[in-house]
């Protein structure tokens, strides 16, 4: 895998002070309601296809101001981000993966280790291995970081009960970035996720970071990987399966998982359901009788855990796929739109290979 490193130009900005931006976030915090709850597992999805005449174009030095339609907001980027705080995996392995690493002054909700090729990058910077939260950071924590951009990898992180409120960041002087797989409103959601909206993505950070060049040569990279990978060829069905014990949360139609699923040449037994995750009952598992279950592993939901689980349940434990131990595991991080989905659907091709299986008789 491609990495490169950028060296950070200082350029000139206001930044807003500790104490004011902690009194504005503190107003608004305490006048807005709670939004709804994005699910725990949650991946969304967003942003237009990207192509290779697209992407050969985005290769040219940013002009600043950039003004950029993000989920519907409205963001201006004044000069290339050089003091970042990233909220989710997905985010900080997008900037380590661009060779952004010397701009990210704080990271928080990480969904996992980062991926073995990023590791030496991540390991330069103690923020990436001391988030500043476990979950969404609030207010304070900005205060502290006094970002010049915060880069979210879902909407519900950038909001007045989260990190802040979008609009009164900006305010501020503080640029906000949604991953747009993220994004929720109709209009800007991919239906269905593709890879080519992940490879936009990679494309407009590395507008943002006055970037291109990497971010070109990222997206050949991952192009040829994708390119690379030969699906499995034998018709198996899946359930890719993410956390949730009474009722199962899994990977769905329009998402990340479907996507990857996809690439690998599985089919998914929930491609029925228009989301990226959700819901699905074991009734509608049990009849569908998958040939292979897709395990996410995560550190509030292991593998081990999944698989005790799957085979202590008389319901369950009868299922082909539990019967013949018929299992592949994907970390979490790789799960959500980014740069380790390409090498997720070419692990599980690698996993699948190994399980002596065909396909279920109808």
């Amino acid at each position: 895998m491609l990495l490169t490193t950028r060296t950070a130009v200082p350029r000139p900005r206001t930044r807003v002070t500790g104490l004011a931006l902690a009194a504005a976030l503190t107003v608004v915090l305490a006048s807005c309601s709670s939004p709804d709850p994005e699910p725990a597992a949650a991946g969304g999805s967003a942003s237009p296809s990207d192509d290779a005449s697209a992407t050969a174009a985005a290769a040219q030095p940013t002009s600043y101001p950039l003004t950029l339609d993000n989920c519907g907001v409205p963001v201006t980027i004044e000069a290339a981000p050089e003091t970042v705080l990233t909220i989710k995996s997905s985010t900080t392995e997008m900037l380590l993966a661009l060779g952004l690493v010397d701009t990210i002054a704080a990271t928080a909700f990480p969904d996992g280790p980062v991926a073995d090729w990023l590791a030496d990058a991540a390991a330069t910077n103690p923020a990436v291995a001391t988030p500043l939260s476990e979950k969404a950071p609030g207010p304070e924590a900005v205060t502290e970081v006094e970002p010049d951009l915060v880069y979210a990898g879902w909407e519900s992180n950038l909001t007045a009960e989260s990190a802040g409120d979008r609009g009164t960041l900006a305010t501020l002087g503080v640029a906000t970035y949604v991953s747009p797989s993220a994004c929720k409103e109709a209009a800007y959601q991919p239906n269905p996720l593709t890879f080519d909206d992940v490879f936009a993505e990679i494309t407009e950070v590395g507008t943002i970071f006055d970037a291109a060049d990497a971010a070109a040569e990222l997206v050949a990279d991952q192009r040829a990987e994708l390119a690379a990978i030969t699906p499995d060829d034998r018709g198996l069905t899946a359930l890719w399966y993410s956390s949730g014990s009474d009722i199962p949360y899994v990977g769905a139609g329009i998402g990340a998982p479907q996507m990857i699923m996809d690439a690998a040449g599985l089919t998914n037994i929930a491609a029925g359901i228009a989301d990226t995750w959700g819901p699905f009952g074991w009734e509608e598992v049990i009849a569908a009788d998958p040939d292979v279950i897709v395990l996410v592993d995560s550190a509030w939901g292991s593998t081990e855990k999944k698989i005790a689980q799957l085979e202590s349940n008389p319901a369950t434990a009868n299922l082909t796929a539990v019967q013949d131990k018929s299992y592949v595991v994907v970390p979490f991080p790789a799960t959500e739109a980014g740069v380790r989905n390409v090498s997720a659907a070419a692990d599980i091709v690698a996993q699948l290979a190994a399980l002596p299986l065909t396909p279920a008789a109808g």
